[in-house]
């Protein structure tokens, strides 16, 4: 991220509301002819809270923590608008009075565990794919809804905000659901490009429960007065709506001048595919499980989520509980002089999805598929990264095939972009081009559409551009032993599928 001072180049100021999985910031932006520049000034934990009745996000600190960093914004030089992003699926309950029906379920609870069964018995698992063309998740919308049928909260609801849409209308008091996450619910028709009835119907969910759909884009509003007074922005500040699911955001931010490129936004999640102008709904495209999400400008990301490095940093996360040392840099040194292809996972194993050990899940996989058990940190970190590197090179592959396209390069953007290993790993494994970086594409496509809002950015190509013409990229060739990765995605394949 560059931190260049505010200058005569910049014409306006734009601030992104972005959510992750383990934290929140406000980033703001500040956007010119030839300029495009980015200053974090805040960030706050995202901490999920346990409860009796399950794993819940902690909304109002989330909110709290947007309000003080708008405020922070309002006081490095104000902002012509607001944008939200964050992750998908989940969503607020709202009643007649427009009041929070306590705090949204996280989508790792286990409260979805076998409630895919019962949806399908309303509407077949093919069915369901041929209209909203979603790749098959556990903790998908539909899925979260289904197993909330006949509670007192559901029945007290009137309003379904998905988590984007509910900070704008804290934000705002406007009602509205943007299409790029709404396309992530299983409950939107992937043809129309709105919410389905032949989804809804079936199981019981009343259409009424879903607030009309924007566009990125589209005016969201204007800033509530206590969100004015207590942030010192101008009342009248507009929040417009940007791409909120933050995978669309960063795809904005892909810097791609070719056609024929692919894409992997690297987070807690690798979410890796094609960029394409229609959806793909045949029975070989739902066999391979991918999905079908809108894009900024009608666009389809055609793509698979992959575990990412949610496996590094739960792994991380305890050995720092067991006192041993953390730091990435040294980690990754460590994996780099470790065995190659020693032990592979399937990085989308069920027993990898929850919190916990994620060391001693790793071992115990590697055991119980007959393969050597990764012994120090090192090995472990090795194992993980080129898993995921095999993963992408999976998925990328079945993409192209599928949706009929050639790759000549690959883009991976989003905070995995950091790690040289992975990036190589990945190289290696396609066999591809791979150029690294925007770091930050998420915050970058918030900003960038708003900016276009503002009519200071043209088209998406435009916007593009400028990302590669003022970000720092970093390239990646490929090297090392072809024969040596299919050697190894054809043993992953057999240690995945048994």
């Amino acid at each position: 991220m560059t931190t260049t001072p505010p200058s005569s180049a910049f014409r306006s100021a734009f601030a992104a509301v972005d959510l992750g999985a383990t934290s929140g910031r406000v980033i703001l932006g500040r956007v010119g002819p030839d300029n495009l520049d980015l200053t974090e000034v805040h960030r706050f934990p995202n901490i999920p809270v346990r409860l009796p009745d399950g794993l819940r996000w902690d909304v109002l600190a989330l909110f709290q923590g947007v309000l003080d960093g708008l405020r922070e914004a309002a006081r490095a030089g104000g902002v012509s608008s607001v944008g939200v992003d964050t992750w998908a699926v989940d969503y607020g309950l709202l009643d007649a009075d427009g009041a929070l029906l306590g705090a949204p379920h996280h989508y790792r609870d286990t409260r979805t565990d076998g409630v895919a069964e019962r949806v399908w018995a309303a509407v077949s698992p093919e069915a369901l794919y041929r209209i909203t063309g979603l790749q098959h998740l556990p903790f998908n919308t539909v899925f979260q809804l289904a197993s909330a049928a006949g509670s007192a909260q559901l029945g007290s609801a009137r309003t379904l905000l998905l988590m984007p849409d509910l900070l704008v209308h804290w934000l705002t008091g406007s009602v509205g659901t943007e299409e790029t996450n709404a396309s992530t619910t299983g409950l939107f028709d992937a043809r129309t490009g709105g919410w389905s009835r032949d989804v809804l119907e079936p199981l019981g969910i009343d259409p009424a429960l879903l607030p009309p759909l924007r566009a990125p884009g589209d005016p969201a509003g204007t800033l509530l007065p206590h969100v004015a007074a207590y942030t010192g922005l101008d009342p009248r500040t507009p929040v417009t709506t940007v791409a909120s699911h933050d995978t669309a955001s960063a795809i904005v931010a892909v810097p791609a001048t070719e056609p024929d490129f692919a894409y992997i936004s690297c987070g807690t999640w690798s979410l890796a595919g094609l960029e394409l102008e229609a959806p793909v709904l045949s029975e070989e495209s739902r066999a391979a499980n991918f999905t079908n999400e809108r894009g900024v400008d009608g666009t389809i990301r055609y793509l698979r989520n992959i575990m990412g490095m949610w496996l590094f940093e739960e792994c991380r996360r305890t050995w720092d509980q067991h006192g041993l040392p953390t730091h990435i840099p040294s980690l990754l040194a460590d994996a780099a002089r470790a065995t190659p292809f020693s032990a592979l996972i399937d990085p989308d194993a069920p027993e990898f999805m929850a919190p916990g050990d994620m060391p001693g899940r790793i071992r115990e996989y590697c055991r119980r598929t007959g393969q050597p058990v990764p012994g120090d940190r090192g090995a472990v970190v090795r194992c993980i990264l080129e898993s995921l590197a095999l993963a992408h090179r999976r998925t990328l592959r079945q993409a192209a095939g599928l949706a009929g396209r050639d790759i000549s390069r690959v883009h991976l953007v989003g905070g995995g972009s950091r790690n040289d290993l992975l990036c190589q790993l990945t190289a290696d494994a396609t066999g591809l081009p791979v150029v690294a970086g925007p770091t930050e594409a998420t915050a970058l496509g918030n900003i960038l559409v708003q900016a276009r809002a503002a009519g200071l950015v043209g088209d998406l190509a435009a916007m593009r551009r400028l990302v590669a013409a003022t970000q720092h990229l970093r390239h990646y060739g490929p090297r090392g032993d072809a024969a040596a990765w299919d050697a190894a995605a054809a043993r992953l394949d057999t240690v995945a599928g048994g």
